[in-house]
């Protein structure tokens, strides 16, 4: 199949906002895929190529794009994966130079529309809203089975791209052989959000609560002695943290599939920022040097297979009580509640050591894996500052002509200016696009390709989890999930929260003084 067809089925894709004309598209292109291209086209659809991460940065691929585009289209889906697959196995001297050539080759092939869907595939910003939850109606759709039986199969396989080529080729009955398997990792389950425990507590019923912990997912596998960890992206990590292996080893258990956290905490309890806790999975640390000085603690709340019995269909609170028999001392904290002031009480206690917030779980709930779901709901503290828009870049897909992505900056009345602190393109409507749109093209001082400069005179309210360092930015910090709560037109830009105060958020957090860059 040509690249070009799959690149405009996710142009389509993105334009629609009903679900079943998404699944309209993607179906059709899945059922012209010839069997060895499926595998291909369902990563790329996802934004997830085969290969995984490249190593190439941004100036490497604004290198690689400096060639003019073909004027008509030829690239094959095939011919893509295996540019990619060329640019991955590339290392050592010069490698940075040979990559350069390798993408420059592919993007030269390619038309404007094909490099724009290049570009951001290779920087992970591909948003056309193929999601893999539409994804797999589409699959079943085109296979000619339930979605239900695709689900499953992916939610085991922990991949969709080798069970949709399953589906569309071999049928409803080559989805038997994706089992609950040790040491094939499942995708985690994934919650919903509410904005108080009342809400929670309203949408679930009787719920088990939980500390939500802001650390790192980790998927623990055992069969006897062979103890292996993975990530949240079903990674595996296993070297990064050796403590996580010698608490499951020596759990009574034959053999075990469980699900949770691990976190680094101060003496007295109280957990390190995220960003701290990540410093264990460095690819080039001694993890053995770092256990000393930054150890980490694993905290379990789910099992999903225990001693031959697979559990994920079991409801919450059969999956908890196995989990809670094999491993007391290891389970997060949790309580059981239909009270709004029990849950109340058990969120301030968790917030006032130091956690995100809580986890409210429906007891009756199987184990969704990869799906984002009311049977699980978090409830977390969300911070605000008032912040200048520095700059926007356009939106691609269904947001195609509206400027979308903002540059978010805190004002610096010491030096002057703005200091940047992070992107959203979150929490926009259809209406606030166009208005900011109109808007800032109205403060535009300059642009470049994808992105609009704009006088730092707009405000807006920004909500977020957290700061965590970062060497991107001049003032070493990074919003974490910020999202648009909405514009401050009341607000003049001198009104804007400052540098100072969005640092001093992050030394009360954290304990740590930010590092500045220059």
């Amino acid at each position: 199949m040509r690249l070009a067809d799959l690149v405009a089925t996710s142009d389509a894709v993105a334009a629609v906002s009903g679900r079943l004309e998404k699944i309209d598209h993607l179906a059709a292109l899945l059922s012209r895929l010839a069997p060895d291209e499926i595998e291909i086209a369902v990563g790329f659809l996802t934004g997830l190529p085969r290969q995984g991460k490249l190593g190439v940065g941004g100036a490497t691929i604004a290198a690689a794009r400096a060639v003019a585009p073909s004027e008509a289209p030829s690239l094959e889906v095939g011919d893509v994966d295996a540019a990619l697959a060329l640019v991955a196995a590339t290392s050592g001297a010069g490698s940075a130079r040979q990559k350069v050539q390798s993408l420059g080759a592919l993007f030269a092939r390619a038309t404007r529309p094909e490099q724009d869907f290049l570009t951001r595939l290779l920087f992970g910003e591909l948003r056309q809203g193929a999601l893999e939850g539409v994804l797999v109606e589409a699959i079943a759709r085109a296979a000619r089975m339930p979605a239900a039986s695709v689900r499953r199969a992916a939610m085991l396989a922990g991949d969709l791209a080798p069970v949709a080529r399953a589906a569309l080729v071999d049928g409803e009955p080559a989805l038997a052989c994706f089992l609950v398997q040790v040491f094939r990792p499942v995708q985690p389950m994934l919650a919903d959000s509410a904005d108080t425990v009342g809400e929670a507590l309203a949408r679930v019923g009787e719920s088990a609560l939980e500390y939500k912990l802001d650390g790192a997912r980790i998927q623990v596998h055992k069969a006897g002695e062979d103890v292996r960890v993975y990530s949240r992206a079903l990674r595996e990590v296993t070297p990064a943290v050796p403590e996580v292996v010698e608490a499951v080893r020596a759990l009574p258990a034959a053999d075990a599939i469980l699900d949770g956290e691990v976190i680094a905490l101060r003496p007295d309890g109280t957990p390190h920022p995220f960003q701290v806790t990540m410093r264990r999975f460095g690819r080039k640390l001694d993890a053995g040097q770092l256990r000393g000085e930054l150890p980490l603690t694993p905290f379990f709340f789910d099992a999903l297979h225990l001693d031959g019995a697979t559990l994920i269909d079991e409801p919450q609170s059969r999956r908890f009580g196995e989990l809670a028999g094999r491993a007391p001392g290891l389970v997060v904290p949790h309580l059981v509640t239909a009270s709004p002031e029990e849950a109340d009480a058990f969120l301030h206690e968790a917030l006032t050591r130091g956690h995100e917030g809580v986890m409210a779980k429906a007891l009756d709930a199987p184990y969704a894996a990869g799906s984002r779901g009311a049977a699980w709901l978090k409830v977390k503290q969300a911070r605000t500052l008032d912040l200048v828009i520095l700059a926007a870049e356009w939106g691609s897909g269904r947001r195609r002509g509206w400027l979308s992505n903002l540059h978010l900056g805190a004002r610096d009345p010491e030096r002057g200016g703005f200091v940047m602190l992070g992107k959203t393109f979150k929490g926009l409507t259809d209406e606030m696009l166009t208005w900011q749109t109109e808007r800032l093209l109205a403060l535009e001082t300059g642009r470049d390709a994808y992105t609009v400069y704009v006088r730092p005179e707009l405000v807006a309210e920004i909500a977020f989890n957290d700061l965590q360092a970062s060497p991107q930015y001049p003032g070493g910090l990074a919003l974490r999930f910020a999202r648009v709560k909405r514009y401050r037109t009341d607000k003049a830009s001198e009104g804007a929260d400052t540098i100072a105060t969005v640092q001093d958020i992050y030394r009360r957090v954290t304990g740590n003084e930010p590092r500045t860059r220059g």
